[in-house]
């Protein structure tokens, strides 16, 4: 079963009451809570807060950058995901692409770290998959899966991606999480509105859903910061989540 709903990171301008109003207003269920603006480290009121817009809490969007962040910033991250009682953790695999990092042994070794603090406070660490980091590839992220026993992936497709390898990777991550956008080969400044893609997002959302496991799937980048933009996508990701 497939959630919608948004990252807060979507209207960093926007207050987590707005973000909660705009959400319910779409017809969404769940919010990832961005610890760079909405829910800061430490913040329980805004923690309080975002609870109190009665959205489910998909998840902790952290900033923390296994291998490189302080281990000292994990305590506030994942006491602040418990005042939120969300079930996963966003971090990040390091600072640098698999094919610029030799040593993966840094990063593997913070992540179960992270993984092992996540378990004693009721919630599970999930990567981004993101270039830049160790899940730059298919290849590296399930190897890093592979490395780090109990952390989970998220999923995001590359900007023109084709079907046949986002498919494929979502079949082999089966990710926890989908940030759902649309993007032109251009990446980050090609972004366009959700329906530009349906030949890839539906097929995507159908494997997600595939074996019935509970999954979020999050609205992400919307085209100009458009709040009106952000009503298309969510009439477009709502359509394809009906069965066909």
């Amino acid at each position: 079963m497939l959630i919608p709903g948004l990252v807060s990171v979507t209207f960093r301008q926007l207050s987590v009451e707005e973000i909660g109003e705009l959400a319910t207003e779409c017809g969404l269920q769940a919010v990832e809570w961005g610890g760079d603006v909405h829910v800061p480290p430490g913040d329980f009121a805004a923690a309080r807060r975002a609870l109190d817009t009665g959205l489910k809490v998909a998840a902790y969007g952290s900033y923390y950058r296994a291998g490189v962040s302080d281990r000292g910033d994990l305590a506030a991250i994942l006491e602040t995901a418990a005042e939120l009682d969300a079930p996963l953790v966003r971090v990040w695999a390091g600072t640098a692409g698999s094919a610029e990092c030799p040593d993966r042994g840094p990063v593997v070794e913070a992540l179960q770290h992270a993984v092992e603090h996540a378990e004693a406070m009721g919630t599970r660490i999930a990567l981004e998959y993101h270039g830049n980091t160790l899940t730059d590839t298919l290849d590296s992220t399930v190897q890093l899966l592979e490395e780090v026993e109990g952390v989970v992936s998220y999923w995001q497709p590359r900007g023109g991606q084709d079907v046949f390898s986002a498919v494929h990777e979502v079949r082999t991550l089966e990710p926890v999480t989908a940030h759902v956008f649309s993007w032109g080969p251009g990446g980050f400044k090609d972004r366009l509105p959700l329906a530009a893609r349906r030949d890839m997002w539906r097929p995507v959302l159908t494997e997600l859903a595939r074996d019935g496991i509970e999954r979020n799937a999050l609205l992400e980048f919307v085209l100009d910061d458009s709040p009106e933009q952000f009503r298309e996508d969510a009439k477009s990701l709502l359509s394809y989540l009906k069965p066909q």
